[in-house]
């Protein structure tokens, strides 16, 4: 129980001291507050005090000796009155507001100084803002005649420097000196006009002059250096331009060239038109875009120079080129009737395909549409509907074009050339392969063989075959060109294989002959060599002609061992 009593006392006792130290801390607080108050109430009353003390007075006083005008008498009263409003009225209202303000401190009604010290802070802005544009005018107005003097001198300067500069040069300007010379007065006037506002002080208007003699130099400064370069561009440079361009398209016209799409008429007549109305700016000093026009107009009349000199390079390059068109459209027109005009005997002599005909057929339609072409360019050309430089251009296609008509031709021709040589040689290497058979039955009689096989005279049966079918080919009308070239070449082959078969067949004949009796010297030595040469003359007589050498070789290859190089040599030079 004693325990609990004592518990409970340090419960209250820490209670007790949390509510004090809590009590303390808020009197803090508070205290720290109210003094923050007092310090924005002192910062008040000090900014209310700057602008009741603020110099108005003293400034005014300052400008009284130059209110020479109307305007600034007005000026100079509006700003007194602006400043004892603020002085006689605004300020007594913001004493009672701060007034108030420190009683609700002093009453604790921090709620209600809360919400009255903004009202405060706005009347003293909106004083202190009366009070400062007052002062700023008043000085702007102190420091005008000093500020405006300067600019003068800059500008009086400036306007030398391009009145001396338009003198030196004076000439350059022409006819337009006269009008400059005006604007140059009109700016001394200026000059003048400045001075006289200056006597009374209107800065107002004094303002307006000098932005208006600054605005007349710039423009000036523009004018001395653009006019001579405009003058010599409008009154010399672009009808000098005018009066080449006009002899030289007179005498192109003359030589007829066709020169409608240059509308050189117009254009000279728009120009001279459009170089008046520049003129007529420039007198008046208007050069806005007059340099970015002549320049433009300049360029457009170089421009028709270069149009000059292509269309007399275009016609040059058209008369040579239609002279060789002329002439190998001449040539393929010729080409092609002649063609036509033996296509029936052509289609009689050969086995023409169809391809091979429709190719002439898509050869004619092209050169009759490339020539339906020409002559109608040339009939434009000719009533001056269209210029050289274009009747250059589609003439180079149409030599294109014909290249490649031509080719196609060139391909059909050389099909129809390689028909007619095809047959030329087939009649030649018949001949040629009739002779080599000849030479090969001339040759196997020349050397009596005892006996030919059934082989050769195979061979032979089938070349001569093959010769007839030579024969039948070329005497069908018309040719199978593919296959009369099978027949030669079939042919061909047969009589080589025979002719080689005939010289073969000779030579080992000769060879075996030769052997067996260059084998009789070693007959009486050995029984057996007598025995093989005796079966050697056998297979010999039988026709076996390979197999009688190959055991002649064999037989005697036993007593002299270099038969067989003696043999080779022997066969290698046999005829």
């Amino acid at each position: 129980m004693v325990i609990l009593d004592n518990l409970s006392l340090i419960i209250i006792s820490y209670v007790i001291i949390a509510l004090v130290l809590i009590f303390v801390v808020l009197g803090l607080i508070k205290k720290r507050r109210t003094n923050s108050f007092k310090v924005e109430l002192e910062e008040l009353d000090r900014k209310k005090n700057e602008i009741e003390s603020a110099p108005v007075i003293s400034e005014l006083a300052k400008i009284e000796t130059i209110v020479k005008n109307d305007k600034m008498e007005e000026k100079y009263k509006a700003w007194l009155n602006s400043f004892e409003n603020v002085k006689n009225e605004i300020i007594p209202k913001i004493n009672d507001m701060i007034i108030d303000l420190d009683i609700y401190l002093d009453k604790k009604k921090y709620k209600e100084y809360i919400s009255k010290v903004a009202k405060t802070e706005l009347a003293i802005y909106k004083a202190k803002e009366v009070i400062d544009q007052i002062l700023e005018e008043i000085k702007e107005l102190n420091s005008s005649e000093e500020k405006y003097r300067n600019i003068i001198i800059k500008l009086k300067a400036k306007y030398r420097e391009l009145q001396a500069s338009f003198e030196d040069k004076k000439s350059n300007y022409e006819d337009i000196a006269n009008v400059i010379e005006l604007q140059f007065e009109n700016i001394e006037k200026r000059f003048q006009d400045f001075e006289d506002c200056m006597e009374v002080s209107d800065y107002q208007e004094v303002f307006h002059i000098v932005k208006g003699i600054d605005v007349m130099i710039e423009h000036m400064g523009i004018v001395i250096k653009e006019v001579p370069d405009l003058v010599l561009l409008a009154n010399k440079l672009i009808p000098k331009k005018i009066e080449q361009i006009t002899e030289i398209y007179d005498d192109m016209k003359a030589k007829k060239y066709p020169l409608k799409h240059l509308k050189i008429e117009y254009n000279v007549e728009e120009s001279l038109k459009n170089v008046n109305q520049i003129i007529d700016r420039i007198k008046v000093l208007n050069l806005e875009n007059c340099m970015f026009e002549l320049k433009t107009m300049l360029e457009y009349l170089e421009s028709l120079f270069n149009e000059f000199e292509y269309e007399k390079k275009a016609k040059r390059e058209y008369d040579d080129n239609k002279e060789v068109f002329d002439k190998r459209l001449e040539k393929m027109v010729n080409v092609v009737s002649d063609i036509y005009a033996q296509l029936d005997d052509i289609k009689n002599m050969y086995d023409l395909t169809d391809n091979d005909v429709k190719t002439i057929d898509l050869v004619n339609t092209k050169l009759n549409d490339l020539n339906d072409k020409y002559k109608l360019m040339t009939k434009s050309l000719s009533k001056k509907k269209i210029p050289y430089s274009e009747a250059y251009e589609s003439l180079s296609s149409y030599l294109t074009e014909l290249k490649v008509i031509e080719d196609e031709l060139d391909e059909s021709l050389k099909n129809l050339g390689n028909m007619y040589d095809d047959e030329v040689r087939a009649r030649e290497q018949l001949d040629e392969i009739q002779e080599l058979l000849k030479q090969s039955k001339v040759r196997i009689r020349s050397y009596k063989l005892p006996i030919i096989s059934n082989n050769y005279f195979v061979e032979l049966q089938e070349a001569n075959e093959a010769i007839l079918e030579i024969i039948k080919e070329l005497e069908k009308k018309p040719i199978a060109i593919k296959i009369l070239n099978t027949r030669v070449d079939t042919a061909r082959d047969l009589v080589l294989k025979l002719y080689n078969t005939t010289n073969d067949m000779i030579k080992t004949a000769k060879l075996a002959e030769y052997s067996i009796v260059y084998g009789n010297r070693y007959r009486s030595q050995d029984i057996n060599i007598d025995n093989g040469l005796n079966q050697a003359q056998i297979l010999f007589y039988k026709g076996n002609y390979k197999k009688s050498l190959e055991v002649t070789v064999s037989t005697i290859s036993r007593i002299d061992k270099n038969i067989k190089e003696r043999v080779m040599e022997l066969y290698e030079k046999t005829d």
